[in-house]
């Protein structure tokens, strides 16, 4: 027989690996448009508080604007013990899919909603519902693209490339406040009240359209697909992680506090710190919370790199090392009334964040096994920035007015620090090792 018409090797029907970049896309930009879309909210809240609520008493129509932005930090647990759910027992691709289309469904619908002068009260009811519906959505949604990004990702890479998903988290609000700032610069303020206020939420529809398009051209995790493949499938996701991994829930909430507590306080309640106390000009506290943002779209990657270079450990511990140290003097350059002074000092608080969060999530996945992986991120990230994140704006302008001090919340800022601190000295190194299975 001719040598060429031996047996060949049969052909393998094992499906090609997806390129690293493809996935790092996808989820990118459903975390880009999850975080554009709930970040939207807040940005154009004196609009909402007019067109939604009691019109005739502003500071109560802005009070029930932020109340309806806390109450989506509370719909974030279920949200997230929601989407683990399904990430967990029927893949992550499905989960992240439902997630991006909750969020875009929830914004769109801000956008078309009638204003309280024309339905009532019933106009505020749809607008907290659909609210309610962004807080639920969200919570599935950081897990889930953490969790996609590190089960496809070389153990030598993982911590890089997650971290540029949690880049997606700074674009999406970078981009919703340059959004609402173009929209108030190309409109009369008139024109804003009567119906340009709506054209950001209803931009979030392409956005997401192409989002949802390019998560659904993707191929759920190898670590999933050899899951379901050996059927190691957890019945219940939340109960198996209450049994197997309590400890390393517990881990997972402390090392968050920096990066959901110190991140709103070094962002969106540091806009607000810089006009009441440190009396500069809303432009001067916009410029420099968006210059703070781009620091810690730079930031993150460069962390990332470095958790994978020297460890998961050291960088957790520097970032919430220099957090802890520089929180008080920065709040102090804040509070002078010195634009360029106040500018440094925001961006610097920003970027301690942005080094302990571009190690967080690696290390969060590396301590989860497969089956509980989704549920465990999710639960744990909400959790935290249940109490610590979405809590921080009130709490520190709560502090000044208890305490008198106007330093007060650099107090909370360096109790998150703390926290992280604390909790890196019980956590394991796990540069290096592969992702746990069942």
């Amino acid at each position: 027989m001719d040598s060429t018409m031996q047996a060949l090797p049969p052909e393998s029907t094992e499906k090609p690996k997806q390129k690293p970049a493809q996935v790092i896309k996808a989820a990118v930009i459903g975390t880009v448009v999850e975080y554009y879309d709930f970040g939207m909210y807040g940005y154009m809240a004196t609009m909402i508080g007019a067109q939604f609520f009691v019109a005739h008493d502003p500071a109560a129509a802005l009070l029930g604007t932020f109340a309806a932005f806390a109450v989506a930090f509370f719909l974030r647990v279920p949200g997230g013990i929601f989407f683990g759910h399904m990430g967990d027992k029927y893949g992550r691709k499905k989960a992240l899919s439902w997630t991006i289309l909750l969020m875009v469904a929830a914004t769109v619908l801000m956008g078309l909603l009638p204003s309280y002068a024309t339905l009532g009260v019933w106009a505020t009811i749809l607008l907290v519902l659909c609210r309610c519906l962004q807080g639920f959505a969200a919570g599935g949604e950081l897990a889930g693209a953490n969790a996609f990004v590190a089960e496809s990702a070389p153990a030598k890479w993982r911590a890089t490339q997650t971290s540029l998903v949690n880049t997606g988290t700074y674009l999406g609000s970078l981009i919703a406040s340059l959004v609402a700032l173009g929209v108030n610069t190309m409109f009369t303020s008139e024109q804003v009240m009567e119906w340009a206020w709506r054209v950001p939420f209803l931009l979030s529809l392409p956005i997401g359209i192409i989002g949802v398009i390019i998560r659904n051209k993707m191929e759920d995790t190898p670590q999933f697909a050899e899951l379901e493949e050996k059927g190691e499938i957890a019945k219940l996701p939340i109960k198996e992680l209450l049994r197997t991994s309590k400890l390393n829930l517990i881990k997972i909430i402390g090392l968050g506090a920096l990066i959901t507590g110190g991140y709103y306080i070094a962002s969106v309640y540091a806009a607000t710190y810089l006009q009441t106390v440190g009396g500069l000009s809303a432009r001067v506290a916009f410029l420099s919370t968006s210059l703070a943002l781009v620091l810690g779209v730079i930031t993150l990657p460069i962390a990332g790199y470095c958790a994978d270079k020297f460890g998961r450990k050291i960088v957790l511990g520097t970032g919430s090392a220099c957090a802890l140290i520089l929180g008080m003097p920065m709040f102090m350059l804040m509070s002078s009334g010195v634009a360029w002074q106040a500018t440094i000092a925001q961006s610097t608080l920003f970027i301690c964040v942005s080094i302990v969060n571009g190690a967080s999530y690696v290390a969060y996945v590396e301590m989860l096994k497969a089956s509980v992986r989704y549920s465990g991120l999710a639960l744990g990230n909400n959790i935290t920035n249940m109490f610590l994140g979405g809590t921080a704006p009130f709490i520190a302008t709560l502090l000044i007015s208890v305490t008198g001090n106007t330093m007060a919340p650099a107090g909370y800022f360096v109790f998150c620090a703390l926290l992280t601190l604390v909790t890196v000295f019980f956590v394991k190194e796990t540069k290096g090792i592969e992702l746990q299975g069942d």
